[in-house]
């Protein structure tokens, strides 16, 4: 079984240097422009670049090709996953009440949230692979907690950045076909929206949009990158959304590193916030991903900087991207909960399809 391992190692490595190669071999076709606009205090007139610097491991994609094989070593099967988890097949709950909220985790950072009267999808990904074409990157292990057509009316979609887990195209063709949601994105993801046929709104860090009287969007700043080709580096912006809802504000971080802590306390400005959405996977090893994800510690860092409520665990359990055991986050993220003396009901690792009604503000 270990040789059996190791040669599977060894293949997907190839490949995966293969693929990197191809950016090198031909740019035009891969280095892509998404955004033309000013130059900011994030924004170099070609790329976007987080404004407090890297803090922390880069990653992948500040490597060389070298670099990138060496860490991608390091992403070894030390705490293998199984091929399939078996989850309950969950349903929308039915919300009248606009001050209710109710949120949904459909699985990765997928998350249902029903508030104000209205449907709210975070970066929807239905794929069975977290990659180019449907057919590379991670497999799925965890499937949908609510299958695509059992979800509800969908009013108000976020797209985060455009990492192929986070913004998965076919998807989210399919629910632009079926409901003609507003999809608000960050600057620069609307053009790779926009040539699968998908419109969208797209804005800068700490810029709004109206949905509808008394629910309103704001981009918020975070610590990533952004990439679907590797030479496309940073052509388009990573962001987190509060939304003001009548019974309470949302958060949601995306994809995040910790930085150096002040977009935490930068976004708590948009709340109170009644939930917030945090990502706790892929944050291991430390020396390759610290710079790009938060793990459950720096989850509840981010969790008390925020001053949220309540937050529910998103970003683990579904696709493979980092060598830390499948159920490492949520126990850790019990954990750090238990030695901080914060209650477990605030911050939830729930199960996929499972309806959560969120507490209100007290």
């Amino acid at each position: 079984m270990k040789r059996i391992w190791s040669w599977a190692w060894r293949l997907l490595l190839g490949a995966l240097i293969v693929l990197l190669l191809v950016p090198t071999l031909v740019p035009p076709f891969l280095d892509r422009i998404y955004y033309r606009g000013p130059v900011s205090g994030h924004y170099d007139g070609r790329h976007f670049f987080n404004p407090e610097g890297e803090q922390g491991t880069g990653g992948l994609q500040k490597s060389g090709l070298l670099g990138v094989a060496l860490r991608l070593r390091r992403l070894d099967d030390k705490a293998p996953w199984p091929k399939h988890v078996a989850t309950p097949h969950g349903h929308a709950a039915v919300v009248t009440d606009p001050k209710r909220m109710v949120v949904t985790w459909i699985g990765h950072s997928t998350v249902l949230v029903q508030s104000g009267g209205i449907n709210i999808l975070t970066d929807p990904i239905y794929a069975q692979h977290a990659g180019p074409w449907g057919r590379l990157g991670p497999s799925r292990v965890r499937d949908p907690g609510i299958a695509f057509a059992d979800l509800p009316h969908i009013d108000l979609v976020l797209v985060s950045h455009d990492h192929w887990d986070h913004m998965d195209l076919p998807t989210l063709r399919r629910l632009w076909d079926r409901d003609h949601p507003l999809i608000v994105t960050s600057l620069g993801n609307d053009t790779i929206l926009k040539s699968a046929g998908v419109p969208s709104v797209a804005r800068d860090w700490g810029q709004k949009v109206a949905v509808r009287p008394g629910i309103i969007v704001t981009i918020e700043r975070v610590h990533h990158w952004g990439s679907r080709w590797m030479k496309d580096r940073d052509r388009a912006l990573w962001s987190g959304f509060a939304v003001t809802l009548p019974g309470g504000n949302l958060f949601f971080a995306g994809d995040t590193g910790p930085g150096d802590g002040s977009w935490q306390i930068e976004d708590a400005r948009d709340g109170p916030y009644r939930l917030a959405l945090i990502p706790i996977g892929a944050y291991q090893p430390r020396d390759v991903m610290s710079g790009n994800h938060i793990g459950p510690v720096e989850a509840v860092d981010a969790f008390q900087k925020l001053g949220a409520a309540n937050a529910l665990a998103v970003h683990w359990g579904t696709f493979k991207l980092s060598s830390e055991g499948i159920n490492d986050p949520p126990n850790l993220l019990r954990a750090t909960l238990a030695q901080r003396g914060i209650a477990p009901g605030r911050f939830r690792a729930m199960e996929v399809g499972v309806n959560w009604d969120v507490p209100p503000i007290r």
